[in-house]
């Protein structure tokens, strides 16, 4: 039988899909690379904003339309952790949903679905406190950089957020299989290992009483084979001067840090119930860029939060204009059902949403082109990530991840696959990317 799979959403869930493929082919099954060949459609849904539902929502009614009655179609992920029973009576076109826990029951319930008279299943099991394991995930061709999930659920209580409902309490793998998974994946000729987790800065705070990023990180760096370490959501008051100081003595971990800061007025924060203050977050800013002159500050920002005045925006706009982040997204606020935001009194209409995420971009706009115009005449490090119709390569340098931050687009001096580094000459900047050649 051969499954396809579907996946929407964060890098959490393309992991979570990469685990089920690898379950799914340890018990016998195939995984098909386009929906004709499959016999079973899997759509591993996001379910964190309302755009992702639509998107997930939309998505569903795609695949439906192409299973005919011959095919099965089941619905995994966020959304169904969140709605199982909600969806089930809905989407009677769906033979089964699945929540994020019971990814390892799925060779079973595929079993059970495809006898004569099956019935239509939801299964959303709650959290067992088990951190996942990944020892049967199925990797791309060439994964030569790769998601590395070190830590599931959250102990966050952020006002709008449902993924503490979703993913349960945070629970951080085992070192040894954080490790082990690791050699895995460069034996299989990852170069590029990004860390993820709800809150990388929280890991082994629930088994150790303190958190134990940096040590694990420094473990990583001795594995051959990984050439670099991206770190990807980094709460600011859990940032440690041991973590600082392992990124700035380790070659191997990038100059690059993602920080969630969502907002930099004290009383939005308070009411976001984020543990930073605007002082705190300034004063984490400066203590990298101290120890780490070249460091990169990814960081998200959500405008139109309950409450927020043109004051706190005000305040929020300054921030980001003095502490020039090299990468930035903004996003309005969502209001989400079983969040404490959503319950909120003063939700800001959506067209002044709007107007402060453009006032914001606009701003970093600027702000982006000023610092890649910077590089200007610099060589640097770039890692491809394809080859265009013309014979142009387009890569990223160790300040930007995939599908998020900027690229590099450059003429090779030789052919290339995915996963090379090279060096090249920066000769053209542009908003959010850069041109140059090899040498």
């Amino acid at each position: 039988m051969k499954v396809y799979f579907d996946t929407l959403g964060c890098p959490k869930n393309f992991n979570d899909s990469e685990m089920a493929m690898g379950i799914l082919e340890e018990k016998g099954y195939e995984i098909a690379d386009t929906p004709e060949d499959a016999d079973v459609f899997i759509v591993n849904t996001c379910g964190f904003i309302d755009d992702a539902k639509k998107e997930s929502i939309s998505e569903i009614f795609r695949m439906a339309e192409q299973k005919g009655k011959d095919r099965r179609l089941i619905v995994s992920g966020c959304l169904v952790q969140r709605y199982p029973q909600e969806l089930f009576d809905e989407l009677p076109e769906v033979d089964g949903f699945l929540g994020v826990n019971d990814y390892d029951r799925l060779p079973q319930l595929l079993d059970q679905l495809t006898k004569p008279g099956a019935e239509r299943f939801v299964v959303s099991n709650p959290c067992d406190l088990t951190a996942i394991e990944q020892e049967h995930r199925r990797l791309p061709e060439n994964p030569y950089t790769a998601y590395l999930k070190i830590a599931e659920g959250c102990d966050n209580a952020c006002a709008y957020c449902v993924i503490p409902r979703i993913r349960g309490p945070y629970r951080s793998r085992k070192p040894e299989a954080v490790m082990e998974e690791a050699r895995r994946l460069a034996e299989a000729g990852c170069r590029e290992l990004i860390l993820i987790a709800q809150d990388l800065t929280y890991y082994g705070t629930d088994f150790r009483g303190k958190p134990a990023l940096a040590e694990l990180l420094r473990s990583l760096c001795r594995i051959d084979g990984i050439q670099w370490i991206r770190l990807m959501y980094c709460y600011e008051d859990r940032i440690t001067d041991e973590l600082i100081q392992a990124i700035a003595e380790e070659d191997k971990i990038c100059n690059y840090i993602d920080i969630p800061i969502q907002h930099a007025s004290d009383r939005i924060l308070s009411r976001m119930n984020r543990h930073s203050t605007e002082a705190s977050l300034r004063g984490t800013i400066d203590r990298l860029r101290n120890a780490i002159p070249d460091i990169h500050i990814r960081t998200t920002l959500i405008v139109g939060f309950p409450g927020e005045t043109d004051e706190d925006f005000d305040i929020l706009y300054r921030f980001a204009e003095d502490e020039r982040f090299a990468r930035l997204g903004v996003f309005p606020y969502s209001r989400e059902d079983g969040t404490a935001a959503a319950e909120m009194p003063d939700q800001v209409p959506e067209e002044i949403k709007q107007q402060r995420l453009d006032s914001i971009m606009m701003r970093q706009m600027e702000i982006s082109l000023e610092n890649n115009r910077s590089r200007l005449g610099q060589v640097l490090e770039v890692m491809v990530d394809e080859t265009d119709a013309d014979g142009s390569c387009i890569g990223r340098t160790r300040y930007d991840a995939p599908d998020i931050d900027n690229s590099v687009i450059f003429t090779p001096l030789r052919e290339h696959r995915p996963g090379d580094i090279v060096n090249v000459e920066i000769l053209e900047a542009f908003d959010y990317d850069l041109e140059g050649r090899e040498v």
